[in-house]
């Protein structure tokens, strides 16, 4: 046990869970937030899907590891919180407009094939257009945005974790190359600085602005709940540029658009809203009857490869959990274990050390332009331009 104090750089998903770990280990932990409810982990649509994302490589075994890992780790969250975290084990079906365009899925492997009759009957009412599909019954849902969120706040203030909110980070003061404190402004505009020797930055897609080195930048989406009778939809549909993720009271959240172009301009948007719109209408056709309830819309960390940033940064002594780009929720559990791990100095494994250089800061080609959106978008996100699926084989549908 270590009584010093560790601050966690930012207070969305990834700062509360690796707050939350840190001080179930014993940990002085205190958490630097200054506009809480604009993370990304509040405006996600809590898919546990790197199966139906037809993630890839490495990518592809962090996400696997990590929906390993979800269980207990939610276990403790609602151990200690005493509050429901919304995990559930919905499946994700995934549908296509052949058998072929299918069987080109990079994950496909993993899940189970299904003919127009099967899709029919794990999705009534889907639109005629798609005649294939695939079942992933070990991808889920959480419940992020009304509940997670919540239980991990409850769960670090049980676990003693302190939090200054309203504060802005300015800069990480560094020594000989080693971090010893960061600069911050409160919403008064006091300037203070707070001395330390370890922390860890989960900005989110903030993070370049506190370290312009990072290749970390915003991709603005936008969402809609609609509301329907408990039931209608029992599985996740997870179509190219649209998907629908019910609930359990009925709620169905609906994402997402993808506007790098955006970079942080906020608001909602008639093209966006339009887009969303038409994505519906061409998964599920009678769900563009059913009763709009929220509108929202948030910015994703992205990176060039579209994988995190995780382990030590560019000075010693900060650590980086950033750039999980649409894959936050989903990576939050092994993101959590790795850097929880590393900092307090537990015995690694050469899996664990192979995942945290996979992910390096500075992994990228010096030749690779930063700060830019990568050409290619993973299947479920819908930009105001077609997009095209992660597989080998281009799809002809428009989303």
């Amino acid at each position: 046990m270590s009584n010093e104090q560790v601050l966690i750089l930012g207070g969305g998903l990834m700062g509360l869970a690796i707050a939350h770990q840190l001080a179930r280990r014993g940990r002085c932990v205190t958490v630097l937030s200054r506009r809480r409810n604009e993370a990304a982990g509040f405006v996600a649509a809590g898919m546990l899907a790197p199966h139906a994302e037809g993630l890839r490589g490495e990518l592809l075994q962090l996400g696997q590891l990590s929906l390993e890992r979800i269980p207990r780790w939610v276990a403790q969250i609602e151990a200690d919180s005493g509050l429901p975290c919304g995990l559930r084990a919905t499946g994700i079906v995934v549908p296509f407009l052949d058998a072929k365009e299918r069987d080109c899925y990079p994950t496909a492997a993993f899940g189970e094939a299904l003919n127009r009759e099967r899709l029919e009957q794990l999705l009534p009412g889907i639109a005629p257009a798609w005649q294939a599909g695939l079942l992933f019954d070990q991808d889920g849902q959480i419940d992020n945005r009304r509940q997670l969120m919540r239980s991990l706040e409850s769960a670090c203030v049980d676990r003693g974790v302190n939090f200054q909110e309203g504060v802005e980070v300015l800069d990480v003061l560094q020594r000989d190359g080693r971090l010893h404190g960061v600069q911050t402004r409160d919403s008064e505009g006091q300037l203070a600085t707070l001395e330390c020797t370890t922390a860890v930055l989960c900005s989110g897609a903030w993070s370049a602005q506190l370290l312009p080195e990072l290749p970390v930048f915003p991709v603005k989406g936008q969402m809609v709940s609609l509301q329907t009778p408990r039931g209608a939809l029992k599985h996740v549909i997870f179509g190219p540029g649209t998907y629908l993720v019910p609930r359990e009271d009925g709620l169905v959240v609906v994402g997402a658009t993808s506007e790098p172009e955006a970079g942080f301009k906020e608001g909602l948007t008639p093209q966006g809203q339009q887009h969303l719109n038409q994505g519906i209408a061409a998964l599920l056709p009678e769900a563009v009857n059913w009763p709009p309830m929220e509108r929202w819309w948030g910015f994703r960390p992205c990176t060039p490869d579209e994988g995190p940033l995780l382990g030590e940064g560019p000075i010693k002594g900060l650590w980086l959990a950033c750039g999980h780009h649409r894959n936050g929720v989903l990576l939050a559990a092994i993101t959590t274990e790795l850097l929880a791990d590393a900092i307090t100095g537990h015995a690694t494994t050469c899996e664990a050390k192979e995942l945290l250089n996979a992910f390096r800061w500075d992994r990228f080609r010096d030749d690779m332009i930063q700060n830019k959106a990568p050409e290619k978008s993973s299947r479920g996100q819908a930009g105001l331009q077609p997009i095209k699926r992660k597989s080998d084989q281009p799809s002809t549908r428009q989303p």
